[in-house]
């Protein structure tokens, strides 16, 4: 453990919020302009792992693994995220013939 949190040190913690950013805003635009229901599902999916890697590299900086504990819980969400999300999927590929996101309103109970 302590390898692993000596080699985290070695890149400054500036780089890592740098690259949690940019990840994060390129998510962000994949989800706003977006009409893909995969892309935007994989767009969150980058938005969640910028900020497992910004929560990572707090948490080895400042020596507490309750940012590493977050992380977990982190992605036991973007699991259900992704199980619910592909389920959506399938139900529109059944129903509508698309995933287009702005197929959405056709989907009735």
């Amino acid at each position: 453990m302590n390898e692993v949190l000596s080699a985290i040190r070695l890149v400054p913690l500036e780089h890592y919020v740098m690259l949690s950013f940019a990840l994060f805003s390129i998510g962000l635009t994949g989800v706003l302009f977006r009409r893909n229901t995969i892309i935007i599902l994989m767009c969150l999916e980058l938005m969640f792992n910028s900020v497992n890697l910004l929560l990572t590299a707090f948490s080895a900086h400042h020596s507490d693994p309750g940012g590493q504990v977050f992380v977990f819980f982190i992605m036991l969400v973007a699991a259900a995220e992704v199980t619910v999300g592909l389920a959506v999927l399938v139900m529109m590929k059944r129903n509508v013939d698309s995933v287009d996101i702005d197929q959405l309103n056709r989907l009735r109970w």
